[in-house]
């Protein structure tokens, strides 16, 4: 089947946004789900800024965001004085999680919450306290998942699956 570059800009687009609903910045999930679709395996910023529709500044601060999570990396071009945007070697969503203090963080501050609360048995008390639980689970647990993941990612290429399998 060939590719569809209307259907795919579409649904990079789509996809784009549902990452910026959740809380990811708008221009870095544009420029992480344009680069998870080049064939190329990666662009230059000024292939990003015309795939986009951007300006080259906002392209330097989403890639600059995109490097600090771990997610994109800079490679020079050989004759070049143009640098090229790739996603890293572990896939970006494993990279950005096992790398996030976020699960930590936030149930550190929901620990402060509590604390100034004063009173461990009152309803806001309660709740507060398990989104802290919530959190130290999930801090736990994303390592022993990202892991898991992994093993699956392995398992399938040695077997020549293109893809993995849901889990069952």
């Amino acid at each position: 089947m060939a590719r569809d570059e209307q259907a795919l800009r579409l649904a990079v687009e789509k996809s784009a946004a549902t990452l910026t609903a959740a809380g990811f910045p708008k221009m870095p999930a544009r420029l992480l789900m344009t680069l998870l679709v080049a064939e190329s395996g990666g662009l230059t910023a000024a292939e990003l800024a015309q795939t986009l529709g951007v300006s080259a500044a906002a392209v330097s601060g989403g890639v600059r965001y995109l490097q600090t999570l771990g997610a994109v990396h800079r490679v020079a071009q050989h004759g070049s004085r143009r640098d090229r945007y790739e996603l890293g070697e572990d896939s970006w969503f494993t990279a950005s999680l096992k790398n996030s203090p976020l699960y930590a963080t936030l149930a550190g501050l929901g620990e402060a919450v509590h604390d100034a609360l004063g009173d461990d048995r009152s309803e806001a008390a309660l709740r507060v306290q398990d989104m802290v639980d919530f959190y130290r689970f999930l801090e736990v647990r994303m390592p022993q998942l990202l892991e898991e993941w992994e093993g699956r990612r392995g398992a399938a290429a040695e077997a020549g699956d293109p893809g993995v399998a849901a889990a069952e």
